[in-house]
């Protein structure tokens, strides 16, 4: 650290992801004691769906702006915002955990790390040095959802069967504050002085973006892949509750999938120099539609932290792969718009998708969302193919 207290540009990357990190952490757990707290006071199955679907609401309106405002002012600013989102958003379950609150949680939580991930992913791909070297700063990325996947579920279960609810959200509310922490000593990066680059921050619309195949085609598997991790993200509480597992199993087992996704990201840090991106994409692909294809046979709490295990390497190795292809093929100056538009399509996702889980669970079984999104997967097959580097 330098005298004045601000990160050496070594460290800037470690508060970057730290930042990530805490904001995540922040939705993870209030996202979890959301959901657990909902089925405790006897709502239905589809209310937890449309509950999670909130999470991705807010961020159908920002992303483009979120995208906007960080090609034009870097790092710092939507960081600052979507801290203040995040800690309203932990705070008001604090407070009350009627159903509306927990909605409104759901909006500003949601809605304040999908504006901060934008900026916090454009500003680690400047950071790299080459395409290859894009791969490993962006499983470094990527290892800070996986991070507070992994503990944010397990503390906020353990929180809940010992302490109750209010201060499971209590410690979702402590963590935008560790955001706002790190980013505090990251240097503010120099705008650039090319007025070329200032203009394409401008930009065109998104349909510009879209008319980039590569970009296409990545659109179409990250909204295959991310639909899938909700679709994990939804069943397991589900399928948990009903077969009568206590908070701090169904935390095990969500976390299990985190750590997983932590594994094969650190192997990607190390080999990415060997890796393709496109041919682990399908790899990936093929074997998320296994594993959710076999998920509901799985017995006990051990089968289902297996096949969670499972899911979480093929979905885990997707994020750095797609934001190193989707950073090499945005137009220069517009990688923020490019995030943003990512952003977007992941969100559409994450807000129709678990309202269609929660009313396929309720007519069918609960293993239901799973099947649909494997097939969804096989889909996907195609445009992975269609990718080039």
């Amino acid at each position: 650290m330098t005298s004045a207290g601000r990160a050496t540009p070594r460290g800037a990357f470690v508060l970057v992801v730290g930042t990530l990190v805490g904001l995540h952490a922040c939705m993870a757990a209030t996202r979890v004691a959301a959901t657990l707290a909902v089925l405790a006071q006897g709502f239905p199955e589809w209310t937890v769906g449309a509950l999670l679907s909130l999470y991705g609401l807010a961020p159908i309106v920002l992303s483009m702006w979120a995208g906007r405002m960080a090609d034009r002012h870097g790092f710092h600013r939507p960081v600052r915002l979507a801290a203040a989102a995040a800690l309203a958003g932990a705070v008001l379950p604090v407070v009350t955990q009627h159903i509306v609150a927990l909605a409104v949680s759901g909006l500003l939580t949601g809605g304040a790390v999908a504006f901060a991930a934008v900026a916090i992913q454009r500003e680690a791909g400047q950071m790299a040095r080459d395409p290859d070297d894009l791969k490993r700063v962006f499983s470094w990325v990527a290892l800070g959802p996986a991070l507070s996947n992994t503990f944010a579920p397990v503390i906020t279960g353990l929180l809940i069967d010992h302490a109750g609810y209010r201060t499971a959200f209590a410690f979702g509310a402590l963590l935008p504050l560790v955001a706002l922490a790190c980013a505090a000593r990251v240097p503010p990066a120099t705008p650039p002085g090319d007025s070329t680059l200032r203009e394409a921050a401008r930009g065109g619309g998104a349909m510009e973006l879209w008319r980039i195949p590569t970009l296409r085609n990545l659109m179409l598997v990250n909204v295959a892949m991310a639909a899938s991790w909700d679709a994990h993200s939804f069943t397991v509480p589900v399928v948990g509750h009903v077969r009568e597992y206590s908070a701090s199993a169904i935390g095990l087992v969500l976390a299990s999938f985190a750590m997983a996704a932590t594994a094969i990201r650190l192997v990607i840090t190390g080999l990415a120099h060997r890796i393709d991106e496109r041919r682990s994409l399908v790899a990936a692909i093929s074997v998320a539609s296994f594993a959710l294809l076999v998920y509901a046979w799985l017995p006990g709490v051990a089968g289902m932290m297996a096949g969670s295990a499972l899911l979480g390497l093929a979905l885990g190795s997707v994020q750095p792969m797609v934001l190193s292809m989707l950073h090499q093929s945005a137009p220069e100056g517009r990688q923020g718009q490019a995030l943003g538009l990512r952003m977007l399509f992941t969100n559409v996702a994450t807000i129709a998708m678990p309202v269609g889980f929660g009313f396929l669970a309720a007519a069918t079984t609960s293993a239901a969302p799973m099947w649909l999104m494997a097939a969804a997967l096989l889909l996907a097959l195609g445009p992975a193919r269609r990718l080039r580097r």
